[in-house]
């Protein structure tokens, strides 16, 4: 059976819509995968990343997969080294030409060494919530419930 996933792509470096652009078709090529929808593309202000880190692009696909959370991961972190990102050295955050964030599968809760779904961060990053919200409106946090719709809101009220 097919689990439905999502993805949060950013860049910040050469050519940014190129980037996700090519990083969506490759999505959708994954084996057992299949590209369902696709957020807007908005430019954001770079958030704990290193001074002079340029303004991201940021959008989240939807997914239907028969990969596992760790291969889809593994596959994710696969297209981010072909499309030119190098992790090995890197400081958190560093600008990149790519990144690729597992953000949830189903409604599985994962929490293992180099994977956790959802992803931890997600409810508060408008970056994430407001291009998730955009395909996905009614979306809720497996682990407490709370729509992703109401973590948006407290974000923009602050």
């Amino acid at each position: 059976m097919p689990a439905e996933a999502y993805i949060a792509l950013g860049s910040n470096l050469g050519d940014r819509e190129v980037n996700l652009r090519e990083a969506l078709k490759r999505v959708g090529a994954l084996p057992r995968t299949k590209l369902l929808r696709e957020s807007s593309l908005i430019e954001t202000a770079p958030v704990d990343s290193p001074d002079g880190a340029g303004t991201f692009l940021n959008g989240v696909a939807q997914i239907e997969t028969n990969l596992s959370p760790r291969e889809l991961l593994e596959a994710l972190l696969d297209i981010e080294k072909q499309l030119g990102r190098d992790r090995a050295g890197q400081p958190r955050n560093a600008p990149r030409t790519l990144d690729l964030d597992l953000l949830l599968y189903g409604t599985q809760i994962i929490d293992e060494p180099g994977l956790q779904v959802p992803h931890p961060r997600m409810h508060e990053r408008e970056f994430v919530l407001w291009p998730l919200l955009q395909i996905a409106s009614r979306l809720a946090d497996p682990r407490t419930g709370e729509p992703y719709a109401e973590a948006y809101a407290r974000l923009k009220t602050g």
